[in-house]
């Protein structure tokens, strides 16, 4: 049914090329600032982080209860900001007035991100009952020792090679997915960009991202769990036309242009 509802979203839009994201010289970080901030220090990011872990753990007990094989069950769960918090590497772009990837691999490296809160306790639980956890991330194959290091290190469960999905060539996860959902039941998606649960969303502006929401609104807090990520993202390169090539003042124009007053 899920394959269905997606298939019918895709015929709402037409394919669209993505660019990578390429370091600018001397980059203006400072549009960076109250996105961090509220990411390292409000306390309502915390509780909408538990609130997102707090109705997985509920809606994976009732699935639970419709189930006698746990262990045909499967979560994915996106790494950066949806398990790991990576925001102390974003406050070391603004500064030191550099930009990504500058250092990313030198932050990864560390292994020193914390968990996002509520995270830990229901991967835990999850591997509990019995389901299998899967990661299913961006980061490049070759972190993969420095990656699995970090999540040991603050007790993931399940960190294993068979269930690190790290990104080899193409940064679409859907063929990833595709090989987890061959083998297990796949019980629900976590993850702070629309991207880690399905193609639909890939390449969108964002009015056409909003759109697929829209479509699959019955899916969001059933299937797909969001965590809140207001640093970067699949959304940031949306508001941009994925035209990463602009200059730091051409960005600024097109943020302010697309914010819409009263």
């Amino acid at each position: 049914m899920v394959a269905i509802v997606f298939l019918i979203v895709m015929t709402f839009f037409s394919g669209g090329l993505r660019a990578e994201r390429t370091p600018e010289d001397n980059p203006d970080n400072d549009y960076l600032e109250m996105s961090v901030l509220y990411q390292q220090q409000a306390s309502e990011y915390r509780a909408l982080c538990y609130q997102a872990y707090n109705f997985a753990e509920y809606r994976l007990r009732s699935i639970l209860t419709k189930t006698s094989s746990p262990e045909s069950l499967a979560v994915i769960v996106d790494i950066d900001e949806t398990v790991l918090d990576n925001s102390p590497y974003e406050a070391e772009l603004i500064l030191e007035n550099i930009d990504y990837p500058e250092r990313w691999t030198e932050w990864i490296e560390k292994a020193t991100a914390r968990p996002v809160p509520g995270s830990l306790e229901f991967l835990r639980f999850a591997d509990s009952s019995s389901v299998r956890v899967f990661y299913v991330s961006n980061r490049r194959d070759q972190t993969r020792e420095s990656t699995m290091k970090n999540l040991e290190a603050v007790g993931f469960p399940q960190v294993r090679k068979e269930h690190m999905y790290l990104r080899t060539d193409e940064s679409s996860k859907e063929y990833r997915r595709h090989r987890i959902d061959r083998h297990y039941n796949i019980a629900m998606l976590i993850g702070d960009n629309l991207n880690d649960f399905s193609e639909v969303f890939e390449g969108r502006l964002n009015q056409d991202r909003n759109t697929a929401v829209d479509l699959l609104q019955e899916y969001f807090g059933e299937r797909f769990i969001v965590l809140p990520n207001a640093m970067y993202g699949e959304w940031e390169g949306a508001v941009y036309g994925y035209d990463w090539s602009m200059t730091d003042a051409q960005k600024d124009s097109v943020r302010k242009e697309t914010l819409r007053g009263f």
